[in-house]
């Protein structure tokens, strides 16, 4: 009896003989085989078209590698070509205008005339003003024209009176470099420095009642004789550390100068000091 109600009937009908048929696992489990047989044909076809495409393509480039040739051109075998020079009857260029003439420039006549022998002389013309005579050239008969100007200049004025010597000033002793062309140094060097720091520094007893440690940053000058001078404190740590520090910097030897353009000069310093218990 069973085998004859499954007859005719596939394994989906027989899973879902009982079951929600519209859910989709029925329906993707009918068309299966259809759209397997559907991606295949669409695969194959992309698969051949990327090949052709490729073969296609490799073809072409042969193709065209093969109707590139190489062309070799000897330069020596190339003729000069000479341009011809034309022969163009040109006019000659028109002469330059001519420069127009110069102002008339003003002048008076002021010529007495020559007397001759046994002949009293007669002026008739009055002498020119002095007004006129300022503005025109004395010449032998009077012409209207521009005013003449004087090529007379007067004298410059005399230079003022030298009160004092010239002289460059006096150079700036005082001034105190921060960084020179050779910087001080303690007498042995920077070793040496420290170790006379500390054989010669004290820990003030406050500060070790109060256990107090850390650095005491010492600004000095080393001036031009290597002494040391203008002691400060730019940051202290109190309890006599400061004092302490200030009192070793200035006990120190003299330093060797620094030097500037050749000579001595005064140069700041900074040093830390280190107070710490052991």
């Amino acid at each position: 009896m069973e085998s004859s109600k499954y007859k005719g009937k596939s394994l989906d009908d027989m899973v879902f003989e009982d079951r929600n048929k519209t859910y989709g696992a029925f329906f993707l489990r009918t068309n299966y085989s259809k759209y397997l047989t559907k991606a295949m044909a669409i695969g194959t076809l992309v698969f051949c078209s990327l090949i052709g495409g490729a073969f296609a393509y490799s073809n072409a480039n042969k193709a065209n590698d093969g109707d590139l040739r190489a062309i070799e051109i000897d330069l020596a075998d190339l003729e000069e070509i000479e341009e011809p020079e034309e022969d163009l009857d040109l006019p000659p260029p028109p002469p330059p205008p001519p420069e127009p003439p110069p102002p008339e420039i003003a002048q008076v006549k002021f010529l007495p005339p020559e007397p001759k022998a046994d002949e009293e002389v007669i002026i008739e013309e009055p002498p020119p003003k002095v007004e006129e005579v300022e503005k025109a050239v004395i010449s032998s008969k009077t012409v209207e024209g521009e005013d003449a100007i004087s090529n007379f200049a007067p004298p410059p004025p005399p230079p003022p009176a030298i009160t004092k010597p010239a002289g460059l000033g006096k150079a700036k002793e005082e001034e105190i470099f921060t960084t020179v062309e050779q910087q001080p140094e303690f007498p042995g060097g920077v070793a040496q420095m420290y170790r006379y720091i500390g054989e010669n520094m004290k820990y003030p007893s406050a500060a070790q009642r109060a256990n107090v440690s850390g650095k005491v940053f010492v600004k000095f000058v080393v001036e031009r004789d290597g002494s040391i001078g203008d002691i400060s404190i730019l940051k202290g740590i109190g309890f006599g550390c400061d004092e302490e520090a200030s009192r070793v910097i200035k006990s120190m030897p003299k330093w060797s100068p620094g030097r500037q353009n050749g000579r001595n000069v005064r140069v700041y310093f900074t040093m830390p000091i280190s107070f710490r218990l052991e």
